[in-house]
């Protein structure tokens, strides 16, 4: 019985040893800079996708070039009690890196992010021609119609134009489009509704979309910060009194692709549902993408009695009050009369 003792004390013993050393390995193998495959610009970048876990994760690591035993580093996740606190994304490493900072990075979420750049006046198809051409984003919306998009993201409208704020995104590579589709379209309807808040109790609109309508007008009529609240009080001078809005941009719009890049006079007397020189009033949707100083513009236009304008060539505009003034401004500036 005593020597019975004896071993199972001894075969404890031992145990214990064994699992103090494999201890101490675990953790100086935390703590040590792992090798790393480093591409040209000096980092090792990889992906992990949603659902792959810890085991997965360390595969793809040791994949792109991270020098880990997938199993050790699925072991440490563990002892951590870090194994299901994976996060899914890009990331990239350097130098110096250890397992147990790569653990930190992918539970804490810490991803690389890029970018993409919204320009104002951009029109949705134009946007999306951009978003399906990012190498780092996920399309998911391929093969998907507008309308299908819309439905996607939770929106209500039926026609994309103008719903999408133009600003930078940054996101983590391989997103979704969709989730940089919904980003901008909640950025739009949060901007939007603010300066809604915020607008000239008189200015003429019956509705915010027909707010958004003009703002796309005023951000394609004109690249000049200084301009901007003057195109917007013409159009708005011109609704009030029920004149036609005549503005080349929603002209443009309606003949689609046709657009050779020279407006003629057939075009301007061709009707569409979006030729101001046809139609009265508002076009039946934006026409671009407006940024928040033409949503700004359309909303609190400066007060004016202007109900004209001619562009003078250089980017900026020509204002005038009556028809007789305008095409002395137009004999000017576009027609090189003095």
């Amino acid at each position: 019985m005593k020597r019975y003792i004896g071993r199972l004390l001894l075969g404890l013993g031992f145990g214990t040893l064994l699992l103090c050393a494999g201890g101490g390995w675990l953790a100086w193998q935390a703590v040590t800079a792992v090798p790393l495959e480093l591409n040209p610009r000096g980092v090792v970048d990889f992906d992990i996708r949603p659902g792959l876990g810890l085991k997965g994760a360390a595969h793809e690591m040791a994949r792109a070039g991270v020098g880990i035993e997938p199993w050790q580093f699925a072991l440490l996740g563990r002892l951590a009690g870090r194994d299901r606190s994976i996060q899914a994304g890009s990331y990239e490493v350097g130098p110096g890196v250890t397992s147990w900072q790569l653990l930190e990075k992918l539970t804490a979420g810490d991803v690389t992010q890029t970018a993409l750049v919204v320009v104002e006046g951009r029109t949705f198809r134009e946007l999306r021609t951009q978003i399906d051409a990012h190498p780092d984003l996920r399309h998911d919306t391929a093969g998907l119609t507008d309308a299908e998009i819309l439905h996607r993201i939770g929106a209500t409208e039926s026609h994309p134009e103008g719903l999408f704020f133009p600003d930078t995104y940054l996101f983590a590579r391989q997103s979704s489009d969709l989730i940089l589709y919904r980003r901008a379209y909640d950025a739009m309807a949060r901007r939007l509704a603010a300066a809604w808040e915020r607008r000239d109790p008189s200015v003429p609109y019956k509705s915010i979309r027909e707010a958004l309508i003009m703002a796309s007008i005023v951000e394609k009529e004109t690249g000049r910060a200084e301009d901007r609240g003057k195109v917007a009080s013409v159009f708005v001078n011109r609704l009030r009194k029920g004149m036609p809005l005549q503005t080349d941009p929603t002209v443009i719009y309606g003949m689609g692709e046709k657009f050779d890049g020279n407006l003629r006079k057939r075009d301007l007397e061709t009707d569409t549902p979006w030729n101001t020189y046809t139609r009265a009033g508002l076009p039946p949707t934006p026409i671009a993408l407006p940024g928040m100083a033409s949503l700004e513009a359309a909303l609190n236009p400066p007060p004016s009695d202007f109900l004209y304008f001619v562009a003078r060539g250089d980017g900026s505009s020509a204002f005038s009050r009556s028809l007789e003034e305008h095409n002395r401004a137009v004999a000017k500036y576009q027609l090189g009369r003095k």
